[in-house]
This record gives structure tokens, C-alpha cells and sequence, in this order.
């Protein structure tokens, strides 16, 4: 993001010229100013964390079982912006809505057999992540609703349906269309509640709303059956159907319900990571592993997406405050 970057390079300009403008009638003995002018509070599922090796390294000792990554976008945005905005980062990988909003976690890690173990597994409960959020929070970032929907399980059924089949037909829409309605409407009745639990905690921050990127690309014939790099045994059919009646509609609700509420803003990466899904050479979302069979990634953004998220949120973080 050009614009981001010249954006980035005014303000740190600017920065440097006021703080030069200021040190002559500095008085003796004065406290320092705050390194940041304003409170942000990153909230979110695994593609917010990071959570995957290639999404970075694990950064806070002891792991508390959420593995953030020092790759993941809001790591990104407080290494290029930390002098404007202190970041407070509670994401976790497998949060759902209800896990920002009002009920502790039981973070996972990287425990995830028969693919991996953790070490460390298990993991205390981590409180609701709403709770990090106060009156004195200017800016909440929030990327969720993926695991409300149930996507991973949707991804491992369709995996168990496909398997065998040549890549033939449409057994997991054939199966699992029917329930899909229902799933959206709850994503859309939770994303609500929190962004009226947000507000009532942050009457004063702006909240954006960062939606999935582009998973599954428009022309699936890229994607190879059976690559477990790729989307393994799920055929090009299904892989459609979950493009366009899964993803692309829970992008929607999340778009929809940030419409609804004054304080809050849609943050789309949808758009600007269409040439990059899974399929594609150049792909921001690693598929069910990164590298066969040492590094599972089980379709997370890598560096290079959260790279992306990073230009586009940190945009809207700053014409937020403006």
C-alpha cells in the first residue's frame, strides 16, 4: 500500500519536526510525553494471532495457549506505528464471538492431533477479550466470526466427504448447504452483540471490523486434488460452493453489522488479496500445510497476508483518529 507507506511517512515527519520544534522550551526536569497517543485494542480469532509458523514466532513467555506471532498484523502495525498507538493484543487462535464478548477461552495452541501435539497443552482459560477494552480505548481492531460459522469443521468435513470421490461432484454442498442460513444468521446475531458490548465498554473508540481474505480463488481448476498444500481432498465443486456461499456471504455479515453500528467501520481484505488464495503461486493463505507433513497451517494467512492486513488496517487506524 503506497499511500499507506507515504501516509506513514508524513506523519513520522511531522512527528520528528514538532518533537525538534519543541526541545528549545522544554522545561528542566519535565516528565516525558507518552510514547502513544492513543489506546488500541486488538481483538480477534487465528488470523489475527497469526498462530502458524509461518505466520512468525510465538512471542510471549509463558504461552498462555493463544500463540500470537510476532508476524501477525497487529505485531506488524506496533512495530511501524508504535508512537502513535499502544497496543494491547489479546487475540487468540480459535476465538469465536462469544469468546470476545463474554465467555473465557480454553486456548488450544498448537495441540491439534492427530496433525501435532503441544507441549504445553493444557492451557488455563484466558478471560473474555471484551474485557481488555475500557473507557480510555480510542481504537478497537477485531477480526472474528470464522469460528462461530464453524469454517474448520465445515474444511474437515468436506475434506472426509471428498476423500475418494476424484474430485468429482459436490458431497459436501450436497450434505451441508441446508445448515449453512443458519450459521450466518448466528454469525450476524453475535457480531451485533458485540459491537454493543464493545461500544457500551469504549463509548469513544472507533472499532473496526476486519473481514477474512480471499481463501479460494475464482477459477479452481488451480487448486489440485489432493494436495495437502493445497485444500487436500476437497473437490472443485465444493471448494465453489465455499467461496461463494460460505466465505464470501460470511464477509457479508460481518460488512452488514459493522454498517449498522455509528462507531464501526468494515476493514475489507477481501478485494485486495484476490490474486493471493491458496491455489496461487504467490498465496497469502497457506493451505492445510505450509510445508507437507512438518508444518501444518491448516488454511491461515502467512506472512505475506498478514503483511497485507497489516497496509490495509493500519490505513483505516489512522483515518479513524484523524
Amino acid at each position: 500500500m503506497a499511500l499507506f507507506r507515504a501516509r506513514l511517512a508524513l506523519l513520522c515527519s511531522a512527528a520528528a519536526f514538532t518533537a525538534a520544534a519543541l526541545a528549545p522550551v522544554q522545561l528542566a526536569g519535565a516528565q516525558p510525553a507518552a510514547a502513544a497517543g492513543y489506546q488500541w485494542v486488538a481483538l480477534g480469532d487465528s488470523y489475527t494471532a497469526g498462530v502458524i509458523q509461518a505466520a512468525g514466532d510465538t512471542f510471549e513467555y509463558p504461552r498462555d495457549g493463544c500463540d500470537r506471532t510476532d508476524q501477525s498484523y497487529p505485531q506488524v502495525i506496533e512495530r511501524e506505528l508504535g508512537s502513535l498507538f499502544d497496543l494491547t493484543n489479546v487475540s487468540c487462535g480459535a476465538a469465536t464471538i462469544e469468546n470476545v464478548t463474554s465467555q473465557p477461552q480454553e486456548p488450544v495452541g498448537r495441540h491439534l492431533p492427530p496433525i501435532s501435539s503441544d507441549p504445553d497443552y493444557p492451557f488455563p482459560a484466558v478471560p473474555p477479550q471484551s474485557e481488555a477494552v475500557g473507557p480510555g480505548t480510542d481504537v478497537v481492531t477485531v477480526g472474528v466470526g470464522g469460528n462461530t460459522l464453524g469454517f474448520a469443521d465445515i474444511l474437515l468435513k468436506c475434506q472426509e466427504l471428498g476423500s475418494g470421490s476424484g474430485g468429482v461432484g459436490t458431497p459436501c454442498k450436497d450434505d451441508l448447504a441446508g445448515g449453512i442460513a443458519a450459521r450466518l444468521n448466528k454469525v450476524s446475531r453475535q457480531y451485533n452483540e458485540m459491537l454493543t458490548v464493545l461500544h457500551e465498554r469504549a463509548p469513544h473508540a472507533k472499532v473496526l471490523a476486519v473481514g477474512y481474505p480471499t481463501v479460494i480463488p475464482q477459477d479452481t481448476s488451480k487448486c489440485r486434488y489432493n494436495d495437502l498444500e493445497q485444500f487436500g481432498s476437497i473437490t472443485q465443486g465444493d471448494l465453489d460452493w465455499l467461496r461463494t456461499d460460505v466465505l464470501e456471504p460470511l464477509n457479508k455479515a460481518i460488512g452488514k453489522s459493522a454498517g449498522t453500528h455509528d462507531a464501526a467501520r468494515f476493514v475489507d481484505l477481501y478485494g485486495s488479496s484476490h490474486s493471493h488464495s491458496v491455489c496461487d503461486a504467490g498465496r497469502w493463505v497457506d493451505g492445510i500445510f505450509t510445508r507437507f507433513p512438518d508444518q501444518p497451517a491448516l488454511v491461515h494467512p502467512n506472512v505475506r497476508g498478514h503483511r497485507n492486513a497489516a497496509d490495509h488496517i493500519a490505513a483505516a487506524m489512522l483515518d479513524a483518529t484523524d
